[in-house]
This record gives C-alpha cells, structure tokens and sequence, in this order.
C-alpha cells in the first residue's frame, strides 16, 4: 500500500497530539510555577520545594507501570477517560490549602493521573497510525510533546509575574476539561486479544508490567534523557554563572523551534531508511551541543547549542519512542509505549539528583563536557543494543 492511500493525520491522531499537547502544556507549566507556589504560600523549605517538583513525577512512573500492565486487555479509549476525568479531579485539589503534606500527596496524585492518561494517548496513537508511516506519525505526534515543554513553561512564568496560583490552577482545570471533551469524541478501533495475550496476563511476571523487547532501547533512552535533564535543570544556574540569563529564557524556545523544523523530516526517514539513519547523526549532533554550550559566553553560542541539542535529542526521544513500538508485537504496544516513557522520565527524574552530586566538585561548564563525552558512550552503547540489528527491522525480521 503506498503512502498516498495510507492517511496520517486522521481525527483521531490530531485529537489524541492534541492531548498530549495540554497534558504536557500543563505538566510544565506546573513544574516551573509549583516550587514558588510552594514557598510563597507554605513557607516551604528549598528540599521541601524540590519534593513538591519531584515528588509528580514518582507519581507519573508509577501511573505507567499501573496503566502499560491493564491497556492491552481493556478498552484503551475507557483507560484515556478515565486517565482524564482523573487528572481534571487531582487538579482541584490545587485550590485546597491545607498544608505542605496536602500539597505533596496533590501532586503525586495529579503525577498518577498524568501517567495514566500520556500512557494511553501515546497507545491509540501508535494503534492508529499506518504501519509503514509509523515513525514519520510519532515524529509528528512528538511534536505536541515539545510545544507543550516550550509553550508551558514560558505561559507558567508568565501567569506568575502578573496573576495569582488561583488562576493558575483555574487555567489548568480549564484545559484538562478541553482534553476530556474533545477525548469522548475519538473512536479507537478494539484490539483483540489474541491467545499469546491471554496467556501472558495470567500469573505474575515483570513482563507484565515492562515489554521485555523494548528494554534495550528504554536503557539507551535513560542515557539520552540523563543528557537532557542536565540542561533542563541547570540551565538558568549555568546562564546566571555566565551572566546569560536574558538569553537563557529563550534557550527552549530556539530548542523547540529546531525540533519543529527537523521532526517531520527525521520520521520520514526513518520510516524509509530506518532508525540509524537518524539515530547516529543525532547522537554526534546531541553530544556536539553539550561541548558547544559548556564553552557558551555569548547569547549566541548559548543559543546555537540550544539548537543543536534540539536536532539531536529532540529526534532521538521521537525515533526511540518509534523503535520501541517497531520492536514490539501489536498487542504488546501499550507495554512498549509505558515502559519507553518509563525509561525517559527516570532518566529525567533521577538525573537532577545524581547530577546534584557532581556540580560542586566540577562546576557547570565541565558538567556539559562530561555530559557531552557520556552521550557519544551513548551512541557506541545504541550499536551494541539496537545499531546492528536495525537493518532487521527494516527487512520485518524479529530483532
């Protein structure tokens, strides 16, 4: 079937990206509004705020592991309903001020509802797009995923100056009930469960609860988002270190628009020359970013980097989410999906903290140097994993 008859952007797709797009809008805009809120209206602490930021994502891993164990033997849309009704529920909670605890256990429950949800748009996704056309849709997809971590932030930092955290949340709620609306209205085709799928939900087993074929990729996937969440963390220490901060706010920004230029062209190739094809160059180009920004005195070097890195591992996140659901049996794609998310935000949740340890000792510039060294390690760890047997893929061979 060529690419012509086989459609992409049908209702369903663009109405499960535009979930995913408020989802994470909201996730981030959180992220950066919460640790202030948290200060500012609990007196909390510096470590108390960091638990109130952290503490949402052990919430999310956990609403993954919950969700990629059941979505393969219910209806996947049910699991996104509820996954939503859920999320707009936990969100209110954000208008009870009882206390720091209260505040804690709010948002390691909003975090379960987010992985809840992500875990099913990012199913139906995969389930509803053409097999041959199957990277160049999660590259587009994806790209509802880096708007929301650049538009979130900047709206988040905005409201902050000139509204109150009550309008804040209000916003919030608002967009989880867009989600909800415009989520009853999608059809998602039944997956039926084969005889290998019964059998495998019966007893117990890890495999229930991570696709043991997309492990591989879910350890590259850790090593990439360890890469990144040294910059997603550091970057504005590192810009006031350099006296850089008013080229820092638009660091993101330049970052998402390199994605947005590059995604749809990466899924492309993908799809028709497989996943070294871009994988290898954005390995170098990721690694080259970090070396670049660990040398940045300018705005412009500081922004050329952020560009850079936005090629690099802006389409590694996309091409390695694709590889995990290519690797995988069909009715085993909601465990690829959870445990590939389950990977990237590990590397994003526990690479702030273990970085933490380091930064004293080395400082911010040789912080990058050494991420930038770790990611072409990386690349060599990507050929042993997956690089030498991609060209299986490609010819529909098990890898």
């Amino acid at each position: 079937m060529s690419h012509a008859k086989e459609k992409l952007w049908t209702k369903d797709f663009i109405v499960m990206s535009l979930i995913n797009f408020f989802i994470l809008l909201i996730f981030y805009l959180l992220m950066v509004t919460i640790a202030s809120f948290a200060v500012k209206d609990y007196h909390a602490t510096t470590s108390q705020a960091g638990l109130v930021t952290g503490i949402y994502i052990i919430g999310t891993l956990i609403g993954r592991l919950g969700t990629g164990r059941v979505i393969d033997h219910f209806d996947r849309k049910h699991v996104l309903i509820v996954g939503l009704v859920l999320f707009i529920a936990t969100l209110c909670l954000y208008f009870i001020h009882a206390g720091i605890t209260v505040l804690l256990l709010s948002r390691f429950v909003n975090g379960f509802a987010v992985g809840i949800a992500s875990t099913a748009t990012g199913t139906i996704v995969a389930q509803v797009l053409p097999i041959s056309r199957k990277g160049e849709g999660i590259g587009y997809y994806s790209m509802s995923t880096t708007l929301g971590t650049a538009i979130g932030p900047f709206i988040g930092i905005l409201m902050s100056q000139h509204t109150s955290y009550n309008m804040i949340f209000a916003l919030c709620v608002l967009l989880g009930v867009i989600s909800l609306i415009i989520g009853l209205t999608t059809k998602v085709p039944p997956m039926e469960l084969i005889p290998e799928a019964k059998a495998e939900s019966k007893g117990f087993s890890i495999s229930q609860y991570i696709e043991p074929k997309a492990i591989p990729i879910a350890i590259i996937t850790v090593c990439m988002s360890l890469g990144y969440a040294g910059i997603l963390s550091f970057i504005n220490f590192f810009a006031k270190d350099r006296n850089l901060v008013e080229a820092s706010s638009f660091f993101f920004v330049v970052y998402a628009i390199a994605i947005l230029i590059t995604r749809p062209f990466s899924g492309r190739l993908m799809d028709t020359k497989g996943a070294n094809f871009v994988m290898y160059p954005c390995f170098v180009l990721f690694g080259l970013g970090l070396l670049l920004l660990s040398t940045a005195h300018s705005n412009f070097v500081l922004l050329a980097a952020g560009a850079i890195i936005g090629i690099g591992y802006g389409n590694l996140s996309s091409s390695a989410q694709a590889i995990a659901v290519k690797v995988t049996p069909s009715h085993r794609m909601g465990l690829a999906t959870s445990t590939f998310f389950i990977a990237m935000d590990g590397g994003l949740g526990i690479g702030p903290y273990l970085l933490g340890f380091i930064i004293p000792l080395i400082g911010y510039g040789k912080l990058y140097i050494s991420l930038g060294i770790f990611i072409f390690i990386t690349l060599a760890l990507y050929f042993l994993l997956h690089g030498r047997k991609d060209h299986l893929l490609m010819e529909n061979k098990p890898v």
